[in-house]
């Protein structure tokens, strides 16, 4: 009886072979031909004896299910990764068993639904449709996951979409899997031009060394984007509202990255979103301590200073950052709208005057000081206009200032407005 039993069993396993074998063998005729829909059918026969299938057999189903899919006129996400997983499915499986037979077919319909992916997301990018590009790159990701630059830059994609959770959990995956997105960057000397080329790869700048067209073939690495990333990191966490986390991320960051100047850049930028203000100040004089010829960094001071509300210290900050770049027009603009706050409160008491013979020379006391303010203001104001001629609210303070002084470049002024505002 056992033997019998035994016999049996073998014959069972013997028909489902043979019967899957059909439906494969259906399954790839239908294909050739094009009748996608009969090919389906086949495989979803197939499937339901999968398990007891050789992994020969195995890695040829989900071949098939990978052509079928990219095949498909249905070209919607869900359809490319149906097919993207079956092709990965093959590798892995081949992978396994040593075996290598479907597996070039796989690797060529990964690469195929990878190329399409990034054409569609970088359509979607221009369309302003960021959400579905994320999808798109995730999916890349995943089709590969060795390429973590595709993961990058779908959590890119995510923030700018606002899909503020999804950019989170890639972002955090990125730092999980220890990602710096360090690249090699190969550059040549043009002969003709002199200029240095950019090349998409070694072998195209190696190329064109041998070629003749290029010169002195440089490699260079690019920077490193983790402080980027804890910086996307961070601000999501002050988007949510949750400024514990912002602060505990950068933390971590700085852990990983003690000497980092983005990094600490980045948390100084961090407390000025979260409104500490003093903060921010403490911190980006540690920054200009360690790169001192920044004339950037000098003006950022300048600009919180003022916000906390010393504004001689913003003026000192502005003034270090003239040193060192002479038509840096934002802070020579800053100067004189913090020279020309102070006539606020002379006009206020000018406006509380009487008409007493006191009251009078003390107008004229009052006038002169705002004179005074608008001749100091005025050299910051002219400084601005060499280096960004076309500023229309630099040209309406001077213009205002002149007539306060009657000084006949106010005319100049008011012709500079007219043509810049389209006036006769």
């Amino acid at each position: 009886m056992r033997t019998k039993f035994i016999v049996a069993f073998f014959l069972t396993i013997g028909a489902i072979g043979f019967s899957q074998k059909k439906a494969i063998s259906a399954a790839k005729k239908a294909l050739k031909s094009g009748n996608l829909e009969v090919a389906s059918e086949a495989l979803t026969a197939a499937e339901g004896q999968l398990d007891a299938a050789d992994e020969k057999m195995k890695a040829q189903y989900y071949l098939l299910k990978g052509q079928v899919a990219s095949a498909s006129s249905d070209k919607s996400l869900g359809k490319l990764e149906e097919a993207a997983m079956a092709y990965s499915k093959v590798v892995e499986i081949e992978n396994a068993s040593g075996s290598s037979k479907y597996s070039d077919q796989a690797n060529k319909g990964i690469q195929t639904i990878r190329q399409s992916l990034v054409e569609q997301a970088v359509a979607d990018q221009k369309a302003g449709k960021n959400k579905e590009a994320a999808d798109k790159l995730y999916l890349g990701y995943k089709t590969k996951k060795s390429d973590t630059s595709y993961l990058y830059f779908a959590a890119s994609n995510a923030v700018n979409g606002k899909d503020y959770d999804t950019a989170l959990n890639y972002y955090n995956e990125l730092i999980d899997l220890g990602y710096k997105g360090i690249e090699d960057k190969y550059t040549a000397t043009n002969k003709e031009t002199g200029e240095v080329d950019p090349f998409d790869s070694k072998e195209l700048r190696d190329f064109s060394v041998k070629a003749g067209t290029h010169i002195k073939p440089e490699v260079t690495k690019t920077k490193s984007r983790q402080a980027e990333i804890t910086k996307n990191i961070a601000l999501i966490y002050i988007t949510q509202g949750k400024d514990e986390e912002a602060i505990k991320a950068m933390e971590a960051a700085k852990k990983q990255n003690p000497n980092d100047p983005a990094l600490m850049q980045e948390e100084a930028n961090m407390f000025y979103k979260l409104g500490n203000l003093a903060k921010y100040q403490e911190l980006m004089e540690k920054i200009v301590a360690n790169d001192p010829e920044n004339p950037n960094l000098l003006y950022n001071l300048g600009v919180s200073a003022s916000r906390l509300g010393d504004n001689e210290k913003a003026k000192e900050y502005y003034k270090k950052a003239l040193e060192i770049k002479p038509d840096y027009s934002s802070a020579q603009i800053n100067i004189a709208a913090i020279i020309l706050s102070g006539e606020t409160a002379l006009n206020e008491e000018m406006n509380s005057l009487g008409g007493s013979s006191a009251d009078y020379k003390r107008f004229d006391v009052l006038k002169k000081q705002k004179q005074d303010l608008y001749r100091e203001a005025v050299p910051y104001l002219e400084g601005a206009l060499e280096s960004k001629p076309d500023n229309v609210e630099a040209i309406r303070t001077l213009m205002q200032i002149f007539y306060q002084l009657d000084d006949p470049k106010a005319e100049d002024m008011k012709s500079k407005l007219k043509a810049l505002e389209g006036g006769n």
